[in-house]
């Protein structure tokens, strides 16, 4: 989502064939991101009460009871609710309809991140069980997160109204991960690759790579418009 939102801000005088594009694919994106939401919803079930036969408890019943759990139960509470609730901050439409519901999200988005899904998160990570390589992974992205939506609040107070939405921008689109995670994990499944390295190399790839692409669309934006900027004052000079 924050990825179309940045294509569409490059390039304001695109047709409406592409404007028409840009909004099925943030549908579709959007419909990717609840699909995957209730689906772990659906496993609240083998969450409440701990069923350690389950896909993610399995393996941790010796160590589940204590911080892990309230890390856990925390992640799995706040991390559905600021993909939702990211859905709607990330909406153009939204923010200028409802400026007001606009912050009041804001806010209760960025006491999530700080204070539930960064740290579960980061706790949750020292105990990933694909291995080291997946918990340094893991525990870089919730310090990503959490410093975005750090950055996104004190720019926002400081009225760095552009800055701040890019900041938060990164911040969804590391939230997302967990969307990214768990849809390239069904690839690997359904394309019968099961290997001891896979989960690993998702644990980086599912935020790093996204990262990099808006980064990417961020610095091509910045050239376009300075590109523009200095036609637009060479064919005001030779006026």
């Amino acid at each position: 989502m924050a990825l179309l939102n940045q294509l569409a801000s490059t390039g304001s005088g695109r047709s409406g064939a592409t404007r028409v594009l840009l909004d099925v694919l943030r549908l579709v994106v959007g419909v990717l991101i609840i699909r995957v939401t209730f689906a772990v919803l659906r496993n609240y079930p083998d969450y409440l009460p701990p069923n350690f036969s389950a896909d993610f408890l399995l393996g941790r019943e010796a160590y589940f009871f204590g911080s892990y759990q309230w890390a856990f139960y925390a992640h799995i509470v706040s991390g559905p609710l600021t993909l939702i609730i990211g859905l709607a901050l990330m909406s153009e439409r939204f923010r200028r309809r409802f400026p007001a519901w606009h912050r009041v999200l804001g806010r209760i988005q960025v006491v999530c991140v700080l204070l539930l899904v960064t740290p579960s998160g980061f706790w949750m990570a020292f105990h990933a069980q694909a291995g080291a390589v997946a918990g340094v992974g893991f525990a870089a992205l919730a310090f990503a997160t959490g410093l975005c939506a750090c950055c996104g609040w004190r720019s926002a107070v400081r009225r760095r109204f552009t800055v701040h939405r890019r900041w938060m921008s990164r911040c969804y689109l590391l939230l997302c991960s967990a969307v990214v995670l768990r849809l390239t994990a069904g690839l690997f499944t359904v394309t019968g690759v099961e290997a001891d390295w896979t989960y690993p190399l998702t644990a980086w790839t599912s935020w790093l790579v996204p990262l990099a692409i808006y980064e990417a669309f961020q610095t091509f934006s910045r050239l376009s418009r300075s590109r523009f900027s200095r036609r637009h004052l060479s064919m005001v000079t030779h006026t």
